[in-house]
C-alpha cells in the first residue's frame, strides 16, 4: 500500500481511563507508525470520544455540540503530533477551518504535498460542518487524497454479526462487503460514512488497536481483523 489513512478512536487513546489521554498508549501507537511510515504515506483522523460525545446531551443545541466535538478532535490531534514529533516523525494538521496558528487550512493539494514529502498528515475537526460525524470524514479525506485503503483501529478486533460485549454468540466476519454492511445496518461506521465509502470504492480493514504491533501487522499482510470489500 502506497498511502493509507488511519482512523484512530479518542477512546482507544485514552486507554484504561476512558478520557483524555493515556500517553503510553499513544506513544505505541507512534512508534508503530514511525515504522509504517518508512514505506507507507501516512494520514491520520482522530474521533474525540474521549473528551466528548455531544448528541447524548439533550440541553445543547445539536451544531453546537458537534463544533465542541469538532474541537475536541483538534485538541487530539495535536496533542497526539506532539508525541509523535518526540519520535522523530515530522507532521503536519489540517482543519477545515481556521484555527489560528494552531493548525493550517486544508486543501486537497497540501494534503498531497506533504504525504508525499514523507509527513504524518493529522486531519483534524471532521468535515468541519454539524451532523457528519468522524466516520464521514475520514472517508471524504481518504476519498480526497486518493488513500488506498481506511484502517479503522477500534477498541473491537473486527466486524461482527451483533455486539459480541453483549452477545457471546456473535461471529466475526472475516471479510464482508460495503453491499452488506449498509443492508444489514452493521455499525462498522456511521450509514452516511458506509454509503460515501461505498460509492466512492473506498474498502476499510477494521482492527482491533490494543492488540500487539497491531497496525504494523495489518500493512503488513498478518491481519487478522476484518477487511470491508468494496
Amino acid at each position: 500500500m502506497k498511502r493509507i489513512l488511519l482512523k484512530l478512536s479518542g477512546e482507544a487513546l485514552a486507554g484504561d481511563k476512558k478520557t483524555g489521554f493515556d500517553e503510553e498508549t499513544v506513544r505505541r501507537v507512534a512508534l508503530q507508525v514511525k515504522q509504517v511510515a518508512e514505506n507507507t504515506q501516512v494520514g491520520i483522523v482522530i474521533g474525540g470520544g474521549n473528551f466528548w460525545r455531544g448528541r447524548s446531551s439533550e440541553h445543547i443545541n445539536r451544531s453546537k455540540a458537534d463544533q465542541i466535538g469538532m474541537l475536541a478532535t483538534v485538541m487530539n490531534c495535536i496533542y497526539v503530533s506532539e508525541i509523535f514529533r518526540s519520535e522523530g516523525m515530522e507532521t503536519e494538521i489540517l482543519t477545515p477551518f481556521v484555527c489560528g496558528s494552531f493548525t493550517e487550512l486544508f486543501s486537497r493539494d497540501r494534503a498531497d504535498q506533504y504525504l508525499r514529502q514523507g509527513k504524518i498528515v493529522f486531519f483534524a475537526g471532521g468535515t468541519g460542518h454539524p451532523y457528519f460525524s468522524t466516520d464521514t470524514g475520514v472517508v471524504l479525506r481518504a476519498v480526497e487524497v486518493e488513500a488506498d485503503v481506511i484502517l479503522l483501529a477500534k477498541a473491537v478486533d473486527g466486524v461482527y454479526d451483533a455486539d459480541p460485549a453483549t452477545n457471546p454468540q456473535a461471529q466475526k466476519y472475516t471479510e464482508i462487503s460495503l453491499d452488506e454492511v449498509i443492508a444489514k445496518n452493521l455499525q462498522v461506521m456511521d450509514m452516511t460514512a458506509s454509503i460515501l465509502a461505498r460509492d466512492n470504492r473506498m474498502p476499510m480493514w477494521v482492527f482491533g488497536l490494543d492488540e500487539k504491533d497491531s497496525i504494523i501487522n495489518t500493512v503488513n499482510g498478518r491481519f487478522t481483523g476484518t477487511k470491508v470489500t468494496v
